[in-house]
């Protein structure tokens, strides 16, 4: 996720301060990655090391506001305009825990995919339940861009609980098979042969 793009797009809008800039990010986005304020302002002093936001003015409770410079705009339409590169994909804890999980010996892999799979199904059901909140409730952009970040969530949510689906066929699929059980042994015969066939001379 782009903090630093982030900010450079709420800046576009007019200068703001960094508890500011905090709070309409998380607005924006439903809190679902939160900030902190020194992550805020650590990033805006390194757009303003690169030339991308200038400091504009105080209020009067000594809050410093930032600007977007010219060279920020176009650092932003960039962004906006570049799609977001698939070469080198972010790093999933889930995929990393599983790809461990059947490689370690003693670890029940299938109870580790179906716990998951509860628990994605209960997020799921959370991110819908406030779809229909944020459904009822536009008015705003802020609201709009709210929506999507949810329905990106249940999208993503969705596409999780496939692949756990499609993790336990697998794991069903490569399950080493139970050894055949021995052949019986075949119980001895209590009359040697040699008084067999004596027997059979007789007759």
């Amino acid at each position: 996720m782009s903090i630093r793009h982030g900010l450079l797009a709420l800046l576009d809008q007019g200068p703001r301060y960094g508890y500011q800039l905090r709070t309409e990010f998380e607005a924006r986005t439903g809190a679902t990655w939160p900030l902190n304020v020194g992550q805020v302002y650590t990033t805006l002093g390194r757009l303003e090391r690169d030339g991308l936001v200038v400091p504009d003015g105080e209020d009067d409770e000594g809050h410093v506001f930032y600007a977007v410079t010219e060279k920020g705009r176009a650092e932003l339409r960039s962004w906006f305009d570049t799609p977001v590169p698939r070469t080198n994909p972010p790093r999933d804890e889930l995929a990393i825990k599983l790809a461990m999980a059947v490689t370690v010996p003693g670890v029940d892999v299938t109870s580790v995919v179906q716990g998951q799979r509860r628990h994605s199904m209960k997020a799921l059901q959370d991110y819908t339940r406030l779809k229909g909140q944020a459904l009822t409730a536009q008015e705003s952009g802020s609201d709009l861009a709210w929506l999507l970040v949810l329905e990106q969530l249940i999208f993503q949510t969705e596409a999780e609980i496939r692949w756990l689906d499609h993790c336990e066929t697998r794991l069903a699929q490569h399950r080493p098979a139970a050894p055949a059980a021995p052949a019986e042994a075949a119980e001895p015969d209590p009359e040697p042969a040699p008084s067999r066939a004596r027997r059979r001379a007789r007759f």
